[in-house]
């Protein structure tokens, strides 16, 4: 028998017991779009971790103030600064494959007024490594220039939310703002960042010049000592990363003196490694959930041999006339399989379109982007059909393996 021809007789055996067909590929079409979804949903809520990580920055570490014991009480990581912008200076200066390190002091949140508006937000003094170390460029308008950073003069740069709110749909640039009662000229307005990984706006911000904001809005404290609250730490790339982190280390200790039996003052956290940590844990999650799924192909695959021993049954006398008229052994398995594999492959192309349904719809509830990638179609596809093989395989060398006389006598 030819290809073609077993198809068409396939497709007639299917269209002939329609309902029955119908509810034989349900255990296929659930367990395929289940993959389907499961799988999509896996890949974007990854994305989505490792794109709100990363939007700190690729091949960056961070350095914060660490324990500090003062009278033989330990008052505990952050309590004071230990850090000054010489420690990054010198950071930049004597550690190989770092390309800034931006000091910075974050002032918590602040009100801001332009004329009749006002909005409360949080205010960052930086100096110009920390939008290199962050890979964060101005949109509108210019960044700091040197002069004023080291001169401390009053501009400020804002975040996308912040112009926002303050100006609407006027040009804030070149017009004064309001931080603390501090007058700061407007220079220029930040390109679109997002939220970061702990569901912060980073756009809900204004960056103030570093000795400017630690005089005028931050506080004198840091001022005197020209301390800051953390340092940013960008390296060449990510293999650069965990020696710098030991040398960054090793140079820290030396500048604020610290003897060998000394716990460290500071910490650094390595945040590519975070990145990878997280998107490592969504796969291995999206895999378990699609494994879970999976066990769905393997339901519908039992239904399928079971309705087509079913058939062979109900198709003892036919079988038998084929085989009296001259049909070979091997026809008859091909027969069987084809329709097996035909009922299995249209249960999995059902799948996959109720599968990438239910991934947008459970995505956009969820808020984010539901990824899914043509290979996996193809795969979830190809599955299918192999399980209709897998599965119809039985029911068909049973059927090749009946002897026509006795199947022609039976009724």
């Amino acid at each position: 028998m030819r290809l073609t021809e077993a198809i068409r007789s396939a497709l007639s055996a299917i269209g002939a017991n329609a309902l029955r067909s119908l509810l034989t590929m349900l255990g296929i079409v659930i367990g395929v779009a289940a993959v389907i979804a499961m799988v999509a949903i896996g890949s974007g809520a990854r994305n989505l971790v490792d794109r709100q990580i990363r939007s700190l920055g690729a091949n960056l570490a961070i350095v914060t103030p660490g324990n500090v014991t003062q009278g033989g009480a330990r008052l505990g990581a952050g309590a004071a600064s230990t850090l000054t912008d010489e420690d990054a200076a010198a950071i930049k200066r004597e550690i190989e494959g770092v390309t800034a390190a931006a000091p910075f002091v974050r002032g918590g949140n602040v009100q801001t007024i332009y004329g009749g508006n006002n909005w409360g937000t949080t205010v960052y003094a930086v100096d110009l490594d920390y939008f290199a170390a962050r890979e964060w460029e101005v949109e509108a308008g210019r960044e700091f220039d040197p002069e004023e950073i080291r001169r401390g003069e009053i501009v400020a740069l804002l975040g996308k939310t912040v112009a926002k709110n303050l100006f609407g749909d006027s040009d804030p640039l070149e017009q004064v703002i309001r931080v603390r009662n501090v007058p700061f000229k407007v220079v220029g307005i930040m390109a679109n960042k997002g939220q970061s990984a702990f569901g912060q706006d980073q756009d809900d911000a204004i960056f103030v010049p570093l000795d400017a904001g630690r005089r005028r809005v931050i506080g004198r404290n840091y001022a005197k000592d020209r301390s800051v609250g953390s340092i940013f730490v960008k390296f060449d790339s990510e293999a650069d990363i965990v020696p710098g982190i030991e040398r960054a280390t090793a140079l820290l200790r030396q500048r604020h003196r610290l003897a060998g039996d000394q716990e460290d003052d500071f910490a650094i956290r390595n945040l590519t490694e975070i990145a990878n940590t997280a998107s490592a844990s969504a796969s291995t999650l999206s895999m378990l959930l699609a494994a879970v799924a999976a066990v769905s192909l393997l339901v519908g695959g039992i239904g399928i041999m079971n309705i087509m021993l079913v058939s062979v049954t109900e198709r003892t006398r036919e079988i038998g006339l084929r085989l009296a008229v001259g049909a070979r052994p091997r026809d008859i398995l091909g027969q069987f399989l084809i329709e097996a594999t035909t009922l299995a492959t249209i249960g999995g192309a059902i799948g996959v379109a109720l599968g990438v349904g239910a991934a947008q719809a459970i995505a956009r509830a969820a808020g984010w982007p539901a990824l899914v990638a043509p290979q996996a179609v193809a795969i979830a596809v190809g599955f299918s059909a192999l399980v209709g093989i897998f599965f119809g395989f039985y029911p068909a060398q049973r059927a090749a393996k009946m002897d026509p006389i006795e199947a022609l006598r039976r009724e």
